[in-house]
């Protein structure tokens, strides 16, 4: 039945906007103008966004084809293991402030190799569905709007990713322990 209604939601969002334009008052706005001007500055915004979004993209890349994020996942373990973080997650952990889609596929990853079920897998499922891109979030919205001192919204993203991680690993090792389900 859900499916059904969610099947009808759009075109019948785009029926009672039909008739609200054929039988609006004169007063009125003229709600396609509306659209229309929306719709022209989100493409603006979009422009002036391209160049932090393709700086963004190619330092990812850069990070990835130089073995950094490797190198960096060996460095971090001994801390992890101290803390409580599955030395697993690892990669999860440094990939997940710059890029969901990547996070989402390392997801994947550690469920193929370790399970949805396991500790590692419900830390990591706790911390994705807890946690946001924070350094594609700040890029994207302030060079939106032309901020430039991001200096202390960035440590406060930073500080509160790291207590978004230490909780998830600790309130699933409170909840489920170290197996797991």
């Amino acid at each position: 039945m859900s499916e059904y209604l969610a099947s009808l939601a759009i075109p019948l969002l785009l029926l009672v906007l039909s008739l609200l334009l054929l039988f609006r008052r004169r007063r009125q706005p003229d709600l396609f103008d509306c659209f229309l001007e929306g719709a022209k500055e989100g493409l603006h915004t979009s422009i002036r966004l391209l160049p932090t979004l393709v700086a963004l993209m190619v330092a990812v890349a850069m990070v990835r084809a130089s073995g950094l994020g490797e190198a960096l996942s060996g460095w971090l373990t001994p801390a992890c293991n101290a803390v409580g973080i599955p030395p697993e997650m690892v990669s999860l952990v440094l990939i997940r402030p710059v890029s969901g889609s990547g996070s989402n596929a390392m997801l994947a990853d550690l469920f193929d190799r370790y399970g949805p079920d396991s500790f590692v897998g419900l830390c990591a499922s706790v911390l994705v569905g807890s946690s946001d891109t924070l350094i594609y979030i700040l890029a994207i919205y302030f060079s939106g709007v032309g901020v430039r001192r991001t200096r202390h919204a960035f440590l406060a993203a930073c500080i509160t990713s790291v207590v978004g991680l230490l909780l998830s690993c600790w309130v699933c090792r409170f909840l489920y322990g170290e197996g797991g389900l």
